[in-house]
């Protein structure tokens, strides 16, 4: 059983991690991979809606996804995306990146061989993703504006659709440790992040919600 607490503590966290952006058109709309195909069904419909030309869908695999996309993340999100209309000649994939940083890197590249100018960018990514993948574009691609969306959806309904809801909340926790400690490594800018979010994610670390942390070890690696 999930504690009161702990739901509302999930609560505070899964708030904080969405940057609440009003979406606009932006040159490019970029869908990061992961477990949750509703991020290509959200960047699916931004496309329908005009707020972008063109999709990239950026991932390759994890133990996470390996099992149920075993074609790639964004192998698989582009088929999701044509399956609701996008067409074909609108998406890219860039099927090797492993990790949020490599989805950054390898997308930029992507669409400079492509020949595609960049100035603004409708990044689309699972709802508690949303801030640490703000923070880092704006370190690993500073020259664009970046534009954040995802499912609109409370937590409690979202964690009905992924079907898990302590995977759901381990992942909330794992990724406010990553806007702790991330910009310390180079790879984001800091946020400001409140006393009353800090001490709901000490919270949840010490009722259990541990799976989606870096090791200690790792976490206090000094910057670079």
């Amino acid at each position: 059983m999930i504690s009161a607490q702990a739901w509302a503590d999930a609560r505070l966290l899964w708030d904080y991690h969405r940057m609440h952006h009003d979406p606009r058109p932006c040159s490019v709309a970029v869908g990061l991979g992961s477990h949750d195909l509703g991020v290509a069904d959200v960047t699916a419909e931004l496309f329908r809606q005009g707020m972008a030309p063109v999709i990239v869908f950026t991932g390759a695999t994890s133990p996470t996804t390996r099992s149920r996309m075993p074609r790639g993340e964004a192998v698989h999100y582009r088929e999701r995306a044509l399956q609701l209309g996008v067409p074909d000649s609108a998406v890219f994939v860039e099927p090797r990146a492993t990790n949020t940083g490599e989805n950054i890197e390898f997308t930029k590249t992507l669409l400079s061989e492509a020949g595609i100018e960049v100035s603004a960018v409708l990044l689309v990514s699972k709802p508690y993703e949303e801030r640490r993948s703000y923070a880092m574009m704006r370190k690993l691609w500073a020259e664009v504006e970046v534009v954040c969306a995802s499912t609109p959806m409370s937590l409690e309904k979202y964690a009905d659709s992924i079907g898990d809801a302590h995977m759901v909340i381990d992942m909330i926790v794992g990724a406010l440790q990553r806007v702790l400690v991330f910009p310390g490594w180079d790879l984001a800018v800091e946020q400001d992040v409140p006393d009353v979010i800090v001490t709901a994610y000490e919270r949840l670390c010490a009722e259990g919600f541990t799976g989606r942390l870096l090791p200690a070890d790792v976490a206090a690696r000094p910057g670079g």
